[in-house]
């Protein structure tokens, strides 16, 4: 199969084009910064907590093999939240260090940028597999009902929709994730699939905060997915099922020194709106 080009290029100043030793300096000179928040999420739960700009957090693989749901949205307006299928479009459908994560319409800005991935060696696997997964979605109840007939109430789309209740969202908040230590690719029939997770206890995706954020995180109940959770050999994974934890860290403030939140998209048409007409309209 032939390689083509991809349809967004990064170009020398460009909006795409990332500062690399500015985040590579915030991942290699830790001595400087102070651990502000932590906490470990137990197996097939939720939880959601406020990083400010400039900020740096880790989710941790402190036991093993573990898949983590990842939401984020603007703390001050939740209408700005991640958009995975941007995301995908513009740095790829994985990621990992130096790649942004970005919101959506009419916002369109980093919300994150990676800084550390401890995972980030596993490259491409054998099927063609990566990790750290924008490509699916999170796991949900009606889907499973959908599927199974039964009711779980324990997916990662209801621990988010219970993690961001104290924070005043609601299920209509809740988007596509990051899933984080997550292997996915698309197999010969073009579907998508899932593979065993590869992380370690230890094993870590660090995120620089551009914008204050509010965050929230599923241990997934799939746990480190390498049970069938459909078809003819699925069965509960519990065995396999362990906590993550999340590790909020300020700066050094010579390390942010010039650093300022990118500014929403500059582009102000309030599309669709305008009654003006383009120059190939003659009518």
């Amino acid at each position: 199969m032939k390689d083509f080009p991809a349809a967004y290029q990064v170009s020398e100043g460009s909006a795409l084009s990332v500062d690399r030793p500015f985040y590579e300096r915030i991942a290699a000179e830790t001595g400087g910064r102070t651990l502000v928040d932590a906490f470990t999420i137990p197996i097939r739960t939720g939880r959601a907590w406020s990083v400010p700009a400039g900020h740096v957090f880790r989710v941790v693989a402190p036991e093993g093999p573990q898949v983590g749901d990842l939401n984020l949205w603007n703390r001050h307006d939740p209408r700005e939240r991640l958009w995975a299928a941007r995301t995908r479009q513009l740095q790829g459908a994985h990621v990992t260090t130096h790649d942004r994560l970005w919101s959506t319409l009419p916002f369109l800005r980093p919300l994150v940028t990676i800084t550390a991935d401890s995972l980030s060696h596993y490259g491409t696997d054998e099927y063609g597999g990566r990790v750290h997964d924008l490509l699916g979605t999170r796991c949900d109840p009606y889907v499973n009902k959908l599927l199974t007939g039964q009711d779980f109430h324990f997916h990662c789309h209801s621990n988010l929709v219970r993690a961001v209740m104290p924070f005043g969202l609601t299920e209509f908040d809740v988007h596509d994730v990051l899933n984080v230590f997550q292997v996915t690719g698309l197999n010969h029939d073009d579907l998508y699939f899932m593979r065993d997770c590869p992380a370690q206890a230890g094993d870590y995706l660090e995120f620089f905060a551009e914008i204050d954020l509010l965050c929230a995180l599923s241990t997934c109940p799939g746990g480190d997915l390498s049970v069938p959770l459909w078809g003819p050999d699925a069965r509960d994974p519990i065995e396999v099922c362990r906590p993550l934890a999340v590790e909020v860290y300020r700066l050094a403030p010579d390390l942010t020194e010039g650093w300022r939140s990118p500014e929403v998209a500059p582009y102000r048409g309030q599309h669709g709106l305008h009654a003006e007409k383009g120059w190939w309209d003659k009518a």
